[in-house]
């Protein structure tokens, strides 16, 4: 069997500075496990499988995968695996959106300003979290307790719990730990200084399949979490930019909006860097 594949740089602010994803496109033929397998394999931090959709209002399906697991959602995925949908002549019912199907249900992504943006999932955990759970994060992160401002529960299918700090500088500064025993997802967030190019600094940890401690250089899913409890408890009341990825070398952009009706789109550039065939499977 052969199929097409796509590499695509995701919220970079040019070539090669964002988040990559592979996607898989036709892979109806392959199983939980080969697609598994292969995310291993490319050892990227999510792989995406294009397959015929089953709800009829959906123009394609998506599985994603981690190098541990697959999972319902996860933002730059989505962002990529649509953008290489609509490379391989995809085209949408209606022009004004795309309705990806996922694990999560259905997704809506929009074109907005030259780049696609997706609609907020809704968070299926949310609330605060108890004082284990918070103790627990704080020695991930190897920071004190009282440099936490806010926490919450922000998990829109990843698992992320969002911590908030109170500056940019404290964010970059962050040195978590190596190695954790369990699964853990950490997401943190504070504020540049005003008048800066963006208005939030974003880091993202969680452990993978071997107990690792991972960076994520640019997280679509949790910015979407996190815009969702920074409007909600009015941190944020405009329209605003996320950095992303800066101590990686990386310098991702994330486009966060709140529409009329409340809800909130995440956007970002979106670059194919690899086309070409998957053989030998």
């Amino acid at each position: 069997m052969s199929f097409v594949i796509h590499m695509i740089d995701v919220f970079g602010s040019g070539p090669l500075s964002g988040n990559p994803v592979a996607v898989v496109i036709g892979a109806d033929a392959l199983s939980a496990d080969e697609m598994q397998r292969l995310t291993r394999w490319f050892n990227l931090s999510e792989t995406t499988f294009l397959l015929q959709p089953t709800h009829p209002q959906a123009d394609y399906r998506v599985r994603i995968f981690s190098l541990d697991r697959e999972l319902p959602f996860a933002g730059h995925p989505t962002l990529g695996s649509c953008h290489a949908w609509l490379s391989a002549n995809g085209m949408p019912e209606n022009q004004n959106a795309i309705v990806q199907e996922c694990g999560a249900g259905l997704v809506t992504i929009r074109r907005s300003h030259g780049r696609l943006c997706f609609a907020a999932p809704p968070l299926i955990r949310s609330g605060a979290p108890t004082p284990a759970e918070l103790e627990e994060a704080r020695q991930l992160l190897r920071i004190e307790a009282c440099d936490i401002i806010d926490a919450a529960w922000i998990d829109n299918g990843p698992g992320w719990l969002g911590i908030r700090l109170a500056s940019a500088e404290k964010v970059l500064g962050l040195d978590p730990a190596r190695n954790w025993p369990g699964r853990i997802d950490i997401g943190v967030v504070g504020p540049h200084a005003q008048g800066s190019e963006t208005a939030f600094e974003v880091r993202a940890f969680f452990s993978d399949h071997l107990g690792v401690i991972v960076e994520d250089p640019v997280t679509g899913s949790l910015n979407a979490s996190l815009a969702q409890w920074l409007f909600a408890t009015g941190v944020v009341g405009e329209d605003y930019v996320a950095a992303q990825g800066t101590r990686l070398g990386r310098h991702g952009r994330i486009y966060l909006t709140r529409d009329d009706a409340g809800r909130i789109w995440v956007g970002g550039e979106t670059r194919t860097h690899v086309e070409g065939q998957l053989q030998g499977l």
